[in-house]
């Protein structure tokens, strides 16, 4: 008989402690669940607000006008812009409230997964704008070659041309390699 009631004061006392455990993280759930959502809504509002500044700024007429956007749109893809960054900057927001969410959770190895997530995506950014300068200056300064030697007379305009506007074009590319940490040497 003292067998049997030790066996129900362990079973009662495991769950009063499951209990507990759960009656603590149900009030931690519904804040991280309340800060999540409140992210997502502050996200997607960042996010559109980016998608205004990049139509303010006309960066896609600016890759039509250098004739990346016809070369982009031949591999098979549509080039918009401004919906990137309205994606980049609302998913960016997305893991940073996800990650203050999985730390209310107590989540500490995914928190620091999404941390070090979060800290890569500005890299993302920058090389995609080192990308866009670098096609920019090139196509302008493949135009400002050609015009050179056409007004020196020389035969090889367009040779020189291309060849000044690819130089860029991969010193651009391998500016980026390196923000984006895939080429360091």
């Amino acid at each position: 008989m003292l067998e049997v009631v030790q066996a129900s004061d362990i079973v009662r006392g495991s769950l009063l402690t499951l209990w507990t455990g759960v009656a603590g993280f149900i009030p931690r759930f519904i804040a991280a669940l309340v800060v999540f959502l409140i992210g997502w809504l502050v996200a997607v509002l960042l996010g559109k607000l980016a998608y205004q500044v990049v139509r303010i700024l006309h960066v896609d007429s600016a890759l039509t006008k250098v004739g990346f956007r016809r070369a982009w749109e031949r591999s098979g893809f549509h080039l918009d812009t401004a919906h990137l960054f309205y994606e980049l900057v609302k998913w960016f927001f997305v893991i940073v409230f996800l990650m203050a969410a999985t730390n209310i959770l107590g989540l500490t190895e995914v928190t620091n997964f999404l941390q070090r997530v979060v800290l890569y995506i500005p890299n993302v950014i920058i090389a995609a704008v080192i990308l866009l300068i670098s096609i920019l200056i090139a196509k302008f300064l493949e135009g400002i070659v050609q015009g050179s030697v056409k007004a020196a007379g020389l035969a090889s305009a367009h040779f020189l041309g291309a060849l000044t506007k690819w130089s860029v074009f991969v010193f651009g590319l391998l500016i980026a390699l390196v923000q984006l940490k895939v080429a360091d040497d």
